[in-house]
């Protein structure tokens, strides 16, 4: 997985005067938490989130908070309900050795045999929750969908990551070819 880093300072009060004086400083007050340690109460600026949110992939957190460095992933994060921006993030300390839960991105790869036909491409879900430990998690799954032909469907059951144990629903759909008007059914197909 690709990894980030990026800084913040500890809080020294978790009020709701100080949390609204960091966020007046265009700061946002965040929380890390997991492994057995005890949670750490930072702040850190409302431009980093901009590397980790506003794109499809899934990364790991070096943090930097106070001379200590975290290795985190955004657990959760809340915005503001009107203008949209970052009120509170939380952070997930992960270890080498623990398997974590995340998000990851869906790429796919290939032309549709059933697209050539005429059928018409279907994207079902972006991203797959999947469990596994730091190592063996790629950037992204690919999915390959050159023999996809009309009415037929690549689901989460189909994908296979070694090591990696999808969390989604296996009946989830990740792509399908539909038909679609004046799409060509081969004699095979209309056999089956």
């Amino acid at each position: 997985m690709k990894t980030v880093s990026l800084s913040g300072s500890l809080r020294e009060n978790v009020g709701k005067k100080d949390t609204k004086a960091l966020r007046k400083a265009e700061m946002v007050p965040c929380v890390m938490y997991g492994s057995g340690e005890s949670q750490v109460h930072f702040a850190t600026a409302a431009k980093n989130f901009n590397k980790i949110l506003f794109t499809p992939e899934t990364y790991i957190i070096d943090f930097d908070v106070n001379g200590k460095v975290y290795k985190t992933i955004l657990q959760d994060i809340q915005y503001h309900p009107v203008t949209d921006e970052v009120l509170h993030a939380d952070f997930l300390i992960v270890k080498e050795d623990k398997p974590i839960t995340v998000n990851l991105p869906i790429a796919l790869e290939g032309s549709a045999a059933g697209v050539m036909r005429g059928g018409k491409l279907k994207k079902g879900v972006r991203k797959v929750k999947v469990s596994g430990l730091i190592k063996d998690l790629p950037d992204y799954i690919t999915v390959n969908i050159s023999n996809l032909n009309i009415n037929e469907a690549f689901k989460v059951k189909d994908l296979n990551i070694p090591n990696v144990t999808p969390i989604t629903p296996g009946y989830t759909v990740i792509a399908a070819v539909n038909m679609a008007r004046g799409a060509q059914v081969s004699t095979e197909e209309e056999a089956e």
